[in-house]
């Protein structure tokens, strides 16, 4: 009882030291920043993926295009006849706290317990004698730098064309038809909800509204308005006719809020009367304007990167994007640079379309088929969770990492709390065996209600904490190094309770040492459950304790405490070189526990996202380990395993090997197998009938491209370390994010760097090196400078 009492006041401070993060997930409607005018063209072509034929509903993960604002995500078919939208709000989660454990000291993995991610609605838009067989000259277009859905056609001497995006400053999703010639346009909307819920409809409006079992408040509005003819309401459908254009505004959402103290809900609000409110908002501008707002948010993130990998060919141009896929994917096809651009922009896309001040993206972002993905679209955190955040600092966008840093300072209070009651329960294998406990750790999966699920994973805290001072890294912000901080230190208290000292014999001198390791733990996810000092564990747990040293000092905070921590760091067992086998060893042991070419990269985890292993500073023989380990795990796998891959063969300077894993990513996925779908999708085999969407790769292939281009660690910059020779004749590449608080705009012909600006965001002193060409600049925040490396 009094180590609860104490633990609950342990937790009270904690709280207090976390401010809670931003507004409510489903806000009020404020102010809108409208642009004066229309937007410039975008680069229209070159960053767009587009369709000669609409998406099939039954194939909607692998050809519906996707739009989002980082709250509201839809799936758009296209179709000119029955167009859908399957629609999804990034906090429509069934399920709950998940606080008690099975009789293995695991927390149950269901949707009824855990819960999982569900489509909130689905919006169709009927026009009546618009059916595929009496159109020609449709176009179904993707525009990635402008952030909308476009698709055009003619129905005999008149043109139609649909915009559809979701608006971020207006939050709400639009869908616009419009004409030239002449036409009208008769039909009808449908609105549905996902879980048997009644609609009701008056005037121009649809809606509906309910709640979950866990408690969660739902609900979703639309509205039509017509230029001319009528619009009204026909029992739980719209029926519009004669409109020369419609405008489609919907909106929907839940009573979410991500602070404990409230049990994760806001039971002031009611969702149906927030949506209600801003459905008419946005009806009060034209969907010209709506569009020109949502265009000019965009572009403000996305036209902070441009890439150029080289001209493709007319031909090339010419064919849609999936046969374009297909025929880069032939033996001996021509490189098609615009084409791989366009996945990289892409990447970008999704990160701006799907993670901005709200919730993190999950497995599948905010893309759902249906109300059952596989492994209910959670937060994995032995790798998944952290690649989808990899990408937004290398980008130009890390104002898109927020919504990760937000969320952790939001669960952590009752990570915390679940730590303490059950981590060292007698059932769980992974307790500590000090019978010490204190800080916080995860399961592998999470939620977003708090809870945990699938499997504890005492390094969560660890690489969590990686990716969120590697963000500081980018940014340089003392602001948000000070929010951090508290999980930070929180994690260091764990592993301090945690780590078990035993004594180790130096196999080159005999001698034996004490040293720290891990408890019983796993590897992800392989070999065995129980085993003590995992590679994987012991890497990040030596960045944790580094990284907390470094914020400690720049913080001015908890020195005694800091170096209470360097020393246990200096006490730790890191690994060595198998003389079995010749890889870094996975475990503390020289034999192979586990799959030769398992999915995960796990103990090379201090190589990347680590800096602890490095060519230019580690011993030869590491490195060498590192690469036979590397060599052994192979060259196939599901996307988000060969994205880590490509990442290490670009750290090893071998483009050609990550070029070849991105191309393996990209091919066409035919008949359940990995790789890329119409969509741009990434998808991989679960067994010989059945495959699945899973967002990573989407995000981590992008970001082995930029590794390829630059490669940042604190104090260096390194320019084109693994230019693959498919684009090595020349590109540029501008807004590259580099660690120290800089971005690079770089140039290069025939693999040299021409010419390179870097540009401060808070850095002030870092080393630019190409090839054996090195340069130390020196600047002050928010200067640039301009070099040429020599030949």
């Amino acid at each position: 009882m009094h180590a609860r009492r104490r633990f609950l006041k342990g937790a009270g401070a904690l709280s207090a030291m976390l401010p809670l993060m931003g507004l409510p997930v489903f806000a009020a409607p404020g102010p809108v920043r409208r642009p004066r005018g229309s937007p410039a063209p975008g680069s229209i072509g070159k960053t767009s993926l587009w369709y000669d034929s609409p998406a099939v509903e039954a194939n909607v993960l692998r050809e519906g295009l996707p739009i989002g604002n980082g709250r509201l995500g839809a799936l758009v078919g296209g179709d000119p006849a029955r167009d859908f939208l399957y629609l999804t709000d990034g906090s429509m989660w069934l399920g709950g706290l998940n606080d008690k454990l099975d009789k293995e000291g695991q927390f149950n993995y269901t949707t009824a317990d855990f819960g999982g991610l569900t489509m909130l609605a689905k919006l169709y838009v009927t026009v009546e004698g618009h059916e595929f067989a009496n159109i020609t000259d449709y176009r179904r277009e993707l525009d990635l730098a402008q952030g909308y859905i476009r698709i055009s056609y003619r129905k005999g001497n008149v043109r139609y064309v649909r915009e559809i995006f979701a608006s971020h400053p207006d939050d709400v999703v639009v869908v616009h038809l419009s004409q030239s010639g002449g036409g009208k346009h008769g039909g009808s909307i449908e609105l549905l909800g996902t879980h048997g819920e009644a609609n009701q409809g008056d005037g121009a409006n649809l809606r509906f509204d309910g709640k979950l079992e866990n408690g969660l408040k739902y609900g979703a509005q639309v509205k039509a308005m017509a230029s001319s003819g009528t619009v009204s309401a026909h029992g739980s459908t719209l029926r519009f006719d004669g409109c020369e254009s419609l405008t489609v505004i919907f909106c929907g959402g839940t009573n979410y809020a991500p602070h404990l103290a409230t049990g994760y809900r806001d039971q002031a609000l009611d969702p149906l009367v927030r949506s209600r409110e801003k459905v008419e908002a946005a009806a009060k501008v034209s969907a010209a304007v709506l569009l020109h707002t949502h265009m000019a948010d965009h572009r403000g993130l996305f036209d902070t990167m441009s890439v150029d990998f080289g001209a493709s060919s007319d031909e090339q141009r010419a064919m849609d994007t999936w046969k374009r896929l297909q025929a880069r994917a032939q033996t001996n096809s021509t490189a098609d640079p615009e084409l791989e651009a366009s996945y990289l922009q892409f990447g970008r896309y999704l990160t701006i379309a799907g993670s901005r001040d709200k919730l993190p993206t999950g497995l599948q972002g905010l893309w759902l088929g249906d109300n059952d993905p596989p492994w209910m679209a959670d937060y994995h955190n032995d790798v998944n969770l952290q690649m989808n955040y990899w990408l937004p600092d290398r980008a130009g966008l890390s104002s898109c990492f927020d919504a990760m840093a937000n969320y952790c300072l939001n669960q952590v209070e009752s990570w915390t709390a679940i730590t303490h009651r059950f981590f060292n329960d007698p059932s769980n294998g992974f307790r500590n065996s000090s019978g010490k406990l204190a800080g916080w750790t995860v399961a592998i999966s999470t939620n977003i209600h708090g809870g945990n699920g699938w499997w504890w994973h005492p390094t969560g805290s660890a690489w969590l904490c990686n990716s969120l001072w590697q963000h500081y890294q980018y940014v340089m912000d003392h602001d948000y190094l000070a929010r951090i901080y508290p999980l930070m230190k929180g994690a260091c208290e764990f592993w301090e309770a945690r780590l078990l000292t035993i004594s180790v014999t130096d196999p080159s001198t005999g001698s034996k040492r004490e040293v720290l390791v891990d408890d019983a733990d796993w590897s992800p996810e392989q070999g065995p459950k129980n085993a003590k000092g995992n590679t994987y564990s012991q890497e990040l747990v030596w960045d944790l304790f580094e990284n907390y040293r470094q914020a400690s000092t720049l913080l001015g905070r908890d020195a005694d405490y800091a170096a209470k921590i360097a020393q246990m760091q200096a006490r730790l067992y890191l690994p060595r070189v198998s003389d079995k086998n010749g890889w870094l060893e996975e475990w503390m042991s020289p034999d192979n526990l586990g799959e030769v070419e398992h999915r995960h990269l796990s103990p090379l985890i201090g190589f990347f996202p680590g800096d602890r292993l490095h060519p230019s500073s580690s011993p030869p023989a590491l490195i060498e380990g590192v690469t036979k380990l590397l060599q052994a795990r192979g060259m196939v796998g599901y996307g988000w395993g060969c994205a880590w891959r490509a990442i290490c063969w670009a750290r090893l300077k071998n483009p050609e090997k990550a070029y070849q894993l991105l191309l393996t990513n990209m091919s066409p996925a035919h008949n359940h197998h990995n790789g890329t779908t119409q969509n741009f999708f990434d998808f991989y085999q679960m067994t010989a009938d059945t495959d699945c969407f899973q967002i990573d790769a989407n995000y981590g292939t992008p970001t082995a491209m930029l590794e390829m281009l630059l490669y940042s660690r604190p104090g260096v910059i390194e320019l084109l370390p693994a230019l693959p020779s498919a684009w090595a004749a020349a590109g540029r590449v501008t807004g590259i994010g580099a660690r120290g608080g800089f971005r690079v705009d770089l140039t290069w012909r025939d693999s040299h760097v021409s010419s390179a600006t870097v540009h401060s965001i808070g850095g002030t002193k870092t080393t630019l090196k190409h090839g054996q060409w090195s340069k130390t600049i020196v600047l002050r925040a928010g200067e640039s400078i301009t070099v040429a490396p020599e030949s």
